[in-house]
C-alpha cells in the first residue's frame, strides 16, 4: 500500500494531488522550447518536504504515460527507499562504482505503471565529488535511454553543494519552499547559489499551503 505522503496515489482527487498534476503539465509545457527531460527538486534547508514533493511530482509524469526514473540523489540523508518500502543496498552510487551496473541498472518497478525507482544505495564519504564526476555524466546518458523523463531528489542547497553540482548538469531546477518554515532569505541565498552555477531555475515549489490555498 502506498506511503501516506504520496497524496498522488493515496488521495487522487484532492487539490494537493492536482496541484502536482498542474505542475508536471507547467514544466512540460516549459520543454517545448528548450528540453526539459532531466529535473532536480531540491530545497533550501532539511525539513521542507522536498522528498515527498518529488516523488509525487514523479508520480503525475508516470501517470500520463511517460516512462519516468526517480533517482534519490540525496546521499546525505535519502529517503525515497523509506517513502516507497524498498531496499536501500543497491542505486545511484551502485552505478557510480560497479561497471557491470551500467549495463543493467540497478532500477526497482514501483506499483506506478512507467515509473522505476533508482535508490541512492550505500552512501559515500564525500557526494559532491561523485556529481562532478565524469562518470555522473555517463550514469546521466544511461539512464536518459531508458526513460522520456528524469527526476533527481537532491540535497538542500544551502546545506552541501550536491543539488548546485546536480543542477548544473541537468535541464532545470525546482526549489521546494515550505510554507511557515522556509525564510526568505533561506530561499534567496539559494536561488544566488543555483544561479552561480547557471543552473535554469524554474520556480518554486510551495508546500504545507493552508487548506484552500492552491499553490
Amino acid at each position: 500500500m502506498a506511503n501516506s505522503k504520496l497524496i498522488t496515489l493515496t488521495d487522487p482527487r484532492s487539490s494537493a494531488a492536482e496541484a502536482f498534476r498542474t505542475l508536471r503539465t507547467n514544466l512540460i509545457f516549459s520543454g517545448v522550447e528548450r528540453a526539459l527531460t532531466t529535473l532536480v527538486i531540491t530545497s533550501a534547508k532539511n525539513d521542507d518536504d522536498k522528498s515527498e514533493a518529488t516523488a509525487n511530482l514523479a508520480v503525475t509524469f508516470a501517470q500520463a504515460g511517460n516512462k519516468t526514473i526517480l533517482v534519490d540523489g540525496d546521499l546525505r540523508n535519502p529517503l525515497q527507499h523509506t517513502l516507497w518500502g524498498v531496499k536501500n543496498d543497491r542505486g545511484l552510487t551502485t552505478m557510480m562504482l560497479e561497471p557491470e551496473a551500467m549495463a543493467h541498472p540497478p532500477l526497482i518497478q514501483t506499483e506506478v505503471e512507467n515509473l522505476s525507482l533508482l535508490p541512492s544505495g550505500t552512501l559515500p564519504p564525500v557526494p559532491s565529488d561523485l556529481f562532478s564526476s565524469q562518470r555522473m555524466g555517463e550514469v546521466l546518458g544511461v539512464l536518459k535511454a531508458r526513460a522520456n523523463y528524469i527526476i533527481f531528489d537532491a540535497p538542500p542547497v544551502l546545506s552541501a553543494s550536491d543539488a548546485a553540482l546536480l543542477a548544473s548538469r541537468l535541464d532545470g531546477v525546482l526549489l521546494v519552499v515550505k510554507t511557515g518554515s522556509t525564510r526568505r532569505d533561506q530561499v534567496a541565498r539559494a536561488r544566488d547559489e543555483l544561479n552561480r552555477v547557471h543552473a535554469r531555475v524554474l520556480g518554486a515549489v510551495l508546500t504545507n499551503a493552508p487548506r484552500g490555498d492552491t499553490r
